[in-house]
């Protein structure tokens, strides 16, 4: 019995190195390109200077971002960003994935496919597309004088410009989590519904009664995940309105890309804000977390 008792454990033993091994590289480049970054940002966003002659000055550098105009007008275009868009673009995308659900439905997957497009282009040409459209002389504006509507300056009015940006993000990401969405309406058993159906519930009722709970996990995850990547903004910002009309729609992490690259360089200082947007995805999720789980 002891002899089969340590070959049991032995094998349990190797299936767990085995287990840690196959671990191993993933974990590897996830310490070399994620927490070493990390950690190496925070290390410089406690010093000053450039390459080789940095120099410890401790928080000053977080102490200066409160005291930063800039910043804080670009932390304010990022929160309007992230307040209207992600609600709607998420709204946008359930909808969507409820509607493309439906088993009596005819082109489902040509109706997906259009949808999911937009998440396919690239980042630039979909920013140059964008910006074409809504020229001083582009498609928008052609259309409005066509009904008897007078031109939009977009890019040269601060709330103009905005929209254009809200609206380019909407347009590209809502079929990207409406993909989410629809995985998990396909792990929804279709006879809730039919006896939802039989009980006289209407399709708003299931909507909101069936589909929104069972996919409560998912809309957080999809949350979580706009949430970061609408305050680490920056193609929108630089290739559609370059931040203009003066900064009035720079984000924060064009901001940080020209303290660090464009103007006189602050690496120190580019890294103090950079761990700020750390700290507040962060925390943005826990908070997320918190709420959305309902778990007992």
């Amino acid at each position: 019995m002891e002899e089969k008792r340590k070959k049991k454990m032995t094998l349990g033993q190797k299936h767990l190195i085995t287990g840690w091994l196959y671990l191993l590289p993933a974990a590897i480049l996830i310490f070399v390109f994620s927490f070493y970054p990390i950690v190496r940002a925070f290390i410089m966003s406690l010093e000053k200077g450039v390459g080789q002659r940095m120099t410890f000055t401790g928080f000053t550098n977080y102490a200066r971002i409160f005291k930063d105009k800039i910043f804080v007008t670009t932390l304010g275009n990022t929160f309007l960003y992230l307040i209207i868009q992600v609600p709607v673009m998420l709204i946008l995308a359930l909808v969507f994935a409820s509607l493309l659900n439906n088993r009596n439905l005819r082109f489902k997957g040509l109706f997906r496919t259009c949808i999911f497009l937009p998440c396919a282009t690239s980042l630039v040409s979909y920013s140059m597309i964008f910006r074409s459209m809504f020229a001083n002389d582009g498609f928008i504006n052609a259309v409005l004088t066509n009904i008897g509507l007078p031109k939009i300056l977009w890019f040269t009015n601060a709330w103009s410009a905005r929209f254009v940006i809200i609206m380019a993000l909407i347009w590209r990401w809502t079929g990207y989590n409406m993909v989410f969405y629809l995985a998990g309406l396909q792990n929804i058993e279709y006879s809730i519904y039919e006896a939802a159906k039989i009980d006289g519930a209407s399709p708003t009722q299931s909507f909101f009664r069936i589909t929104v709970p069972l996919l409560r996990p998912t809309i957080v995850m999809t949350a979580i995940m706009s949430i970061n990547g609408t305050l680490q903004l920056f193609d929108e910002s630089v290739n559609l309105t370059n931040g203009g009309p003066g900064r009035s729609t720079m984000t924060m992490a064009h901001y940080i890309y020209n303290t660090c690259f464009v103007s006189s360089p602050n690496f120190g200082y580019a890294c103090a804000m950079s761990m700020s947007i750390l700290v507040m995805v962060a925390v943005l999720s826990f908070i997320q977390m918190k709420v959305g789980d309902k778990r007992d």
